[in-house]
């Protein structure tokens, strides 16, 4: 088959880093129609094959460069006709291998309203797996109609291999006993005290350094906040992006979390965390954001999706103009098919080429809807990703509301993502802030939230319980401020959440009085032992155990600095929570099947005792099986019965400014007093607990208490 030929590339030298050159063959180079499939850059025997989507183009270019920081093509190569099937556009380039550098024009109609094509522009392709060029790259040149081909991003021609899962199987933990961490993976590796090498502060290889710490925390789990390349350039002057919720590709690992400079090292960098994290038990979870790109409203900069196909990509009104759900300009039309490729070649890529073990889709709600932004029962996107083999074994998490008011939790429309429970938090916020009509929605909580769930509580693996995220107060802020502190972000105060159920305990900020410090301790006890003593998947927010702050800012999203950095200095009283959560996580993993059971509790005995072992709770006040729902009621108990030992568990919650006395189960056997979030650190939450044989116990102001059977407790039970 006869093919046209083209000049060849002219390797740069200097500084830059270059592409491996080696594969091209002659001073001429020969160009194929190619394939369709795969999308994006694929090494062939040849070549490369290269294959986009542009619906409505009228005509393509291919654009060659030496390297990435080049500013000027070394070849472009005009596709028509013949290298057109269908949606796409196609070409095989022979002599050109992995590190190739490239970049594509495309020709076409304005959209309504005058945007989308822009020929004067080139454009990542969306299914590049590697970016390179970001040392002239400028934001601002892919506005408007001047060409932007001396400071535009490129793709880089990679390999597709799969992740070696026979060296580094995935944990596969279940749902019942995982522990979501969720981090940053740029914070969480710098600060002062940081263990990781300067070198890799920052990184992702950096964190691999920090994997003992996570480890003997107890955690299952690792959430990361996005990884994917983004544009640290999209935020207000004078501000740089630093969460990464601003995606300039899917598929490419983000540069600033690699030690080497070599766009073809990132891959590989990703790998090494992944693998080091399943040889250490961990899990894997990525942040993405599929809801919206970095390219804003349509007067925002071209850089990828909206040259090639405007109108597929975005949800827009038939005047042209965005509908906007993401709070960020756009909002991506997963209804349409070819976005729904995309995104399903993105989460493919990570999951069997990285090895990333599931994914927490940002505002994911907002990928059910359909034309006109209608929600969808059925989105065919979820229905896709749950039909995939290839991730039929990948744990999903999404947020169930988006920004223009939707909101599905119990009703999510997709079988296998788990949600995180919005309510689960504000609940537990407002009865131990000491709020009125809290008792009642409390005990849903701790039942598993049947009022959320039709009546029924949640099945295993679809409630995420979480106290604080890194949208918000860290849990040292959420008891240390009344009101957010966002100046720093340099938009008056003006973004954030307002409403955060925080409460100072009397002193707003830090404090040297030991009465509010006192309090503020046991109130961070009071609220992890909510969490990990209740039903869902547990999800902690980095540095939350050491308690980290942030100064009441609760949207640091462009805080590069101490602000968004892990605290690596812990002092007494840090270290003294990180090691009362270290315990409760591991009494959770030992007694899941009451905490969190694979069949969730009965909330009644069963009417045949003699028909077998059986297990359910009872709800009590400061009298047994007389719980108080009163609005004004501040306080609540349960116990866990079995059928054949009798009460196994009581935990009592006294969120009242006075202590009450509390009546306990009788048991034969007696208590063992495990936690006491009112008693001294280290004596709050014993490895050996203490033995109680009164009928009743005293619960102090904002305190939690729970007893456990004897047969429950290992080790041998000492007397106070």
């Amino acid at each position: 088959m006869g093919g046209t030929r083209i000049p060849p590339w002219t390797a740069q030298t200097g500084d830059v880093k270059e592409p491996n050159l080696a594969s091209i063959a002659s001073s001429w180079t020969v160009i194929r129609i190619g394939k369709p499939w795969p999308l994006g850059a694929s090494v062939t025997p040849r070549g490369a094959n290269f294959s986009v989507v542009a619906p409505l183009a009228t005509r393509v270019e291919l654009l060659l460069f030496a390297h990435g920081e080049a500013q000027e093509p070394d070849a472009i190569l005009a596709l028509e006709g013949a290298h057109r099937s269908g949606d796409h556009w196609h070409v095989e380039v022979e002599g050109i291998g992995i590190g190739a550098c490239y970049g594509y024009r495309v020709f076409g109609p304005l959209e309504p309203g005058n945007h989308g094509f822009k020929p004067s522009k080139v454009l990542v392709d969306p299914c590049a797996r590697a970016l390179a060029g970001w040392g002239v790259f400028r934001r601002s040149a892919a506005v408007g109609a001047i060409p932007n081909t001396a400071c535009c991003l490129k793709g880089v021609v990679t390999e597709r291999d799969p992740f070696d899962f026979s060296q580094a199987p995935r944990p596969r933990h279940p749902w019942q006993k995982s522990v979501i961490y969720e981090l940053h993976v740029g914070g969480f590796t710098r600060g002062e005290g940081c263990p990781v090498a300067p070198r890799r502060q920052g990184t992702l290889l950096g964190l691999i350094d920090t994997l003992p710490y996570l480890r003997d925390l107890g955690i299952t789990a690792l959430e990361l906040l996005p990884v994917m390349a983004f544009d640290p350039e999209d935020a207000p002057a004078g501000r740089f992006n630093h969460w990464g919720y601003s995606p300039l590709s899917w598929l490419a690992p983000h540069p600033g979390y690699l030690v080497s400079s070599d766009p073809l090292e990132a891959r590989n960098e990703v790998r090494q965390l992944v693998a080091a994290c399943h040889q250490a038990g961990l899990e894997v979870l990525v942040d993405v954001v599929y809801n919206h790109t970095t390219e804003g409203n349509q007067a925002g900069p071209t850089l990828s999706w909206r040259g090639f196909a405007d109108s597929t990509y975005y949800h827009q009104n038939s005047r042209g103009d965005y509908l906007d759900v993401s709070g960020c300009g756009n909002s991506i039309a997963a209804n349409q098919p070819l976005s729904r490729r995309l995104i399903l070649e993105s989460l493919r890529c990570w999951a069997i080429e990285l090895g990333i073990d599931g994914f927490r889709f940002d505002l994911g709600i907002a990928l059910s809807r359909g034309q006109e932004l209608m929600p969808l029962d059925h989105p065919p996107l979820f229905e896709a990703m749950e039909a995939h083999p290839e991730l039929s074994d990948l744990k999903m998490v999404s947020e169930p509301w988006d920004c223009g008011g939707l909101y599905r939790m119990a009703d999510f429309p997709a079988r296998r993502v788990a949600t995180w429970n919005g309510r689960f938090r504000d609940d537990m916020r407002r009865f131990w802030k000491g709020d009125d009509k809290c008792c009642w929605p409390v005990s849903q909580r701790l039942a598993g939230n049947p009022d959320l769930y039709g009546g029924q509580p949640a099945a295993l693996g679809r409630s995420i319980t979480f106290l604080t995220a890194h949208d918000g107060f860290t849990l040292a802020d959420l008891v240390s401020y009344n009101r957010k502190h966002n100046l720093a972000n340099g938009e008056n105060d003006r973004d954030g959440d307002n409403h955060n159920n925080s409460w100072n305990h009397g002193v707003e900020g830090p404090t040297t009085d030991r009465a509010v410090t006192a309090l503020r301790d046991r109130q961070m006890r009071n609220l992890l032992s909510s969490l990990l003593l209740t039903p869902g998947v547990p999800m902690l927010s980095m540095g939350d155990e050491v308690r980290r702050s942030q100064g009441g800012n609760n949207n640091a999203w462009c805080q590069n600095n101490p602000l968004g950095w892990m605290h690596w200095r812990p002092d007494a009283g840090d270290l003294a929570l990180r090691r009362f959560l270290c315990r409760l996580i591991r009494l959770r993993q030992r007694l899941a099947f009451l905490f969190n059971p694979e069949i969730p509790l009965a909330e009644s005995p069963p009417r045949r005792l003699a028909e077998g072992p059986a297990l359910w709770r009872e709800w009590h006040g400061v009298e047994l099986h007389k719980p108080d729902w009163a609005s004004w009621s501040h306080s609540l108990a349960w116990s866990v019965q079995d059928s054949r030992e009798g009460p196994l568990l009581w935990c009592g919650w006294n969120a009242y400014y006075k202590a009450m006395h509390f009546d306990l189960p009788p048991s034969v056997k007696g208590w063992m007093r495990v936690i006491d979030t009112a008693l001294p650190p280290d004596e709050d939450l014993l490895d050996t607990p203490v033995r109680w044989t009164p009928p009743g116990v005293p619960l102090e102001s904002r305190s939690l208490i729970l007893m456990l059977h004897p047969s429950l407790v290992s080790g041998t039970p000492r007397v106070p």
